[in-house]
């Protein structure tokens, strides 16, 4: 994570990648490109009501613009590319498993079951690999949040501001078998490959995706998982998963999941490292 001191130069590093001029941006949020410059030399602040409008359009964390959008900026951690902040150089990587583990049972009101009407925006915002959605997996992501609302939730800040989120399928065993083998890929999945939880022996979880803007959201969203799992009257389950981001890999081996097959590494339109790999196991012993 980098340590930003000034709201200009957080403005200056989103602009620079993803390709923006001052004018572009300032289009974006819908004001005049002085001001853009005014911001960018931390000549004046933003005003109130115009860092909800930034908020929208970036998803930087709102903890994230309120240290650094003030008169006495709060130094915060950010990698622009995984959109995560921390306030101090102890918390900027993911903990490990016994983390998670050891506080399993702590929860909070901020994690919701996510309105697809007024929720989807924001999770395809942030997942950018999925930026032109097929239209199968906004059907799936749908019908999926109905199905198991449990498991598709939302997680926000203090103030209601989106902060993460999970998306979790049932699927068919079939449907696993053909992500697994390769045969399919994850965004070639429709409806046909939902199959019923309480009823499918063995209830097969394809985690689509979970991320979270700091340390403390994932936490959150993790156990959240974690409970409903082992509280589960049948634990003949297999959690699957084709994660990309290269900072949950170890973490995710300490969950209990192996790694079935793994592609070569690439890099995506932010610069990021990343390399698709299939995923598969249960929490059984984790959480023993």
């Amino acid at each position: 994570m980098q340590r930003y001191n000034t709201f200009g130069k957080l403005l200056i590093d989103y602009r620079i990648l993803h390709d923006l001029s001052q004018l572009e941006f300032a289009n974006k949020i819908n004001v005049d490109v002085r001001t853009i410059q005014r911001w960018e030399k931390n000549q004046t602040l933003v005003k109130p009501e115009k860092e909800e409008d930034i908020i929208e359009k970036t998803l930087f964390p709102y903890q994230l613009v309120r240290n650094l959008n003030s008169s006495v900026p709060i130094p915060t951690f950010y990698n622009m590319r995984v959109r995560k902040y921390s306030l101090t150089e102890l918390n900027t990587e993911m903990p490990d498993a016994s983390w998670f583990k050891s506080q399993i049972d702590i929860k909070t009101e901020r994690i919701s079951p996510f309105n697809f009407d007024k929720d989807f925006e924001y999770i395809a915002k942030y997942m950018d690999s999925y930026k032109n959605m097929p239209r199968n997996i906004v059907q799936l992501i749908s019908e999926a949040a109905k199905r198991i609302p449990e498991l598709n939730v939302i997680i926000t800040d203090d103030l209601g501001f989106y902060s993460g989120h999970s998306i979790v399928f049932p699927i068919t065993f079939e449907a696993y078998q053909n992500l697994k083998t390769k045969k399919i890929r994850e965004d070639q999945l429709t409806i046909k490959d939902l199959g019923n939880y309480k009823t499918q022996e063995p209830t097969i979880f394809f985690g689509f995706d979970i991320t979270a803007d700091c340390n403390d959201n994932s936490f959150y969203l993790f156990n959240h998982l974690f409970r409903f799992v082992r509280d589960l009257p049948n634990q003949n389950y297999i959690y699957c998963a084709i994660p990309t981001r290269y900072d949950s890999v170890e973490l995710s081996e300490d969950f209990g999941l192996n790694i079935i097959w793994k592609e070569a590494e690439e890099y995506n339109r932010l610069h990021m490292p990343f390399s698709r790999r299939f995923q598969e196991g249960n929490f059984i012993d984790f959480l023993a």
